[in-house]
């Protein structure tokens, strides 16, 4: 009998990732973007066979995604090494030299749509409007282009458009927690909620017919909903709502006359299937805890990418009640047994508020003692039972990973959402002080000897707990995170300016808040050790965010660790980035652990 050794743990982050998907509307082809070579690229499959094959060999991450409506090429967005400028480009279905579409330097283009005769291609751009966008229709035979839509007072983004396409769909996002939704014909627009002084979202948006438009929105309301409005009639209307949950996604089957809806509660997702005929609702049990994307074809085949906490991206394909896995990613040479669910927790704050939170804890074989408190990125965004091979990599290492949803994080409703606009360093740092809290009071904690990471605003509330209440740790890794938040929104694509204000702060006007909210205020509280990571390339937290904050901390001459990437942006798209900086950063903690001896 031979026996083999543990799972080296590098292996689990060895784990590829899916961006996003398609499906040719003949059902015979399917693209994904994936890291399957190492690096993203477009791979295909010829349905029903699922055996990928490559499209492009270029590296670089995708960003918009579509089908010609005839089946006979693609469309595909790409950006350089994460910088965010995507450009489009025509990709022939069996992979080969792909074909510029749109390729303006320096400039942010969005949402690419087809034409109904696959003869004109829509898009959204930061050229000629880069606080607030313009919208083109693109004539693929022609070369010839015109202005559709002229971005006023918000960043403006054209949606879609009616079936005979007369009639534009289009938001306007002047918040996180504040967007409308527009039906632009001629020359009017309809704005598709009551008019209100109320802050409010419209998260999604389709039309059925010429005159009558699906959209979800929390107008006068917590919890975002399905609502329907009539062009013909001027008429809003309230169709269906759950009960603490956030409906997010909205997908259209003309020919089945369903609607389908990806749902938020909490840390998971939800997917209904409405028949507009006869308005019955039904729960369709899913693969997967997170949904990422759902495609329905003509046949009325659901196509679902999505993944769990335990496990990762998969494309999924289902004709009836079954669910059929596409792709086979997996954690390569480990147990699905070696792979850890987290708990729901809650906890009370420093108001009474209850957070929700999850608790990776380490299996006992692999415990080493040691918790990991993790603030997420965001911050109106949450932690969520997704796939996590940073996770897992760490938990098999014997580190915990204690990742709370504190005020700000999506899922828990607009009223909680908004908690954390202008408010950046106070409720939100509060929340995470009495999570820790709890792991202490709970036992499974000491105080002074957790250890604190954070990536993006994970990273700045990672800075920011380290500079006011480093007593509570023992080493941080800051991964990409605002050190400034005066630079900082200085510093953001010019298309997020405008909501900084409400977001962040105006740097006149709260000058004295941002002082007080800003990381690099504590210096000199800034005593533990700390690692920081960050992309040359990043168009969000730009490097001079992590450079001022390193220097700094170098000059008091603190115990700080660099880890420049020169090709990356705000994430990992290449693997061998990815896997050399989790290597780093176990390295940089396993300097503070102390492992117990096993029994």
């Amino acid at each position: 009998m031979i026996t083999f050794p543990k799972p080296d743990v590098e292996q689990f982050l060895r784990t590829f990732s899916i961006t996003d998907f398609a499906v040719s509307p003949d059902e015979k082809h399917l693209v994904f973007s994936t890291n399957l070579s190492g690096k993203y690229n477009l791979w295909g499959m010829d349905l029903p066979n699922s055996f990928p094959y490559p499209l492009t060999s270029i590296d670089q991450s995708c960003q918009g995604l579509i089908y010609d409506k005839k089946s006979r090429f693609i469309i595909a967005g790409f950006d350089q090494d994460g910088n965010e400028n995507t450009q489009f480009y025509g990709v022939p279905l069996n992979g080969g030299t792909m074909k510029e579409i749109v390729n303006h330097e320096n400039t942010r283009n969005f949402m690419p749509k087809l034409s109904n005769d696959s003869k004109k291609l829509y898009y959204t751009t930061s050229r000629g409007n880069p606080s607030f966008l313009n919208s083109y229709c693109l004539d693929l035979e022609t070369g010839q282009e015109r202005l559709v839509l002229e971005g006023k007072d918000a960043a403006t983004y054209l949606f879609g458009f009616s079936p005979d396409e007369e009639t534009l769909l289009y938001y306007k996002h002047f918040a996180n927690t504040y967007t409308l939704l527009y039906a632009k014909k001629g020359n009017e627009d309809i704005l598709l909620t009551p008019p209100t002084e109320k802050q409010h979202t419209v998260n999604d948006g389709v039309f059925v017919s010429d005159s009558m438009i699906y959209l979800l929105t929390d107008y006068d309301s917590d919890f975002t909903y399905l609502a329907s409005y009539n062009l013909e009639t001027n008429k809003f209307c309230k169709v269906k709502e759950m009960e603490n949950e956030s409906f997010t996604d909205i997908t259209y089957s003309k020919e089945n006359q369903l609607l389908y809806i990806t749902s938020q509660k909490g840390v998971e997702d939800q997917l209904y299937e409405i028949n507009l005929q006869n308005e019955n609702w039904r729960n369709i049990p899913v693969p997967c805890s997170v949904i990422n994307k759902l495609e329905v074809a003509a046949s009325g085949t659901l196509y679902l990418f999505g993944m769990s906490a335990t496990k990762p991206h998969n494309i999924y394909k289902n004709t009836g009640d079954e669910w059929v896995s596409l792709t086979k990613y997996t954690v390569p040479g480990v147990d699905p047994n070696e792979l850890v669910e987290p708990d729901i927790i809650t906890y009370p704050s420093f108001d009474g508020r209850e957070i929700e939170s999850l608790f990776f804890r380490a299996k006992k074989e692999n415990d080493n003692g040691e918790v990991i408190f993790w603030p997420h990125g965001g911050p109106q965004a949450a932690e969520r039972k997704f796939f996590r091979a940073s996770f897992q990599f760490f938990l098999n290492n014997g580190y915990s990973i204690f990742a709370p949803n504190f005020r700000g994080s999506t899922g828990y409703g607009l009223e909680f959402m908004k908690m954390v606009e202008g408010d950046w360093g106070n409720g939100p740092r509060l929340d995470n002080v009495a999570g820790l809290d709890w792991l202490i009071d709970q036992g499974h904690a000491q105080k002074g000897n957790i250890l604190l990471m954070g990536g993006s605003f994970g990273g700045y509330m990672a800075l920011l707990l380290h500079g006011r209440h480093a007593d509570y740790f023992k080493a941080v890794v800051d991964i990409f995170g605002p050190s400034n938040l005066f630079s900082f929104i200085n510093s953001v694509p010019e298309d997020w300016k405008p909501v900084m204000d409400q977001w962040v702060g105006n740097p006149d006007i709260d000058k004295e808040k941002l002082i007080e909210f800003s990381p690099i205020t504590y210096l000199e509280s800034m005593i533990k050790p700390m690692l920081v990571i960050q992309g040359a390339n990043d168009p969000r937290v730009v490097k001079e965010e992590s450079d001022q904050i390193v220097q700094a901390l170098k000059d008091k001459g603190r115990d700080v660790e660099y880890m420049l990437l020169e090709n990356e942006g705000h994430g990992f798209s290449k693997k061998e980035n990815e896997i050399a900086v989790y290597q780093k950063i176990l390295s940089f903690l396993k300097r503070f652990t102390a492992v117990t001896e096993k029994v």
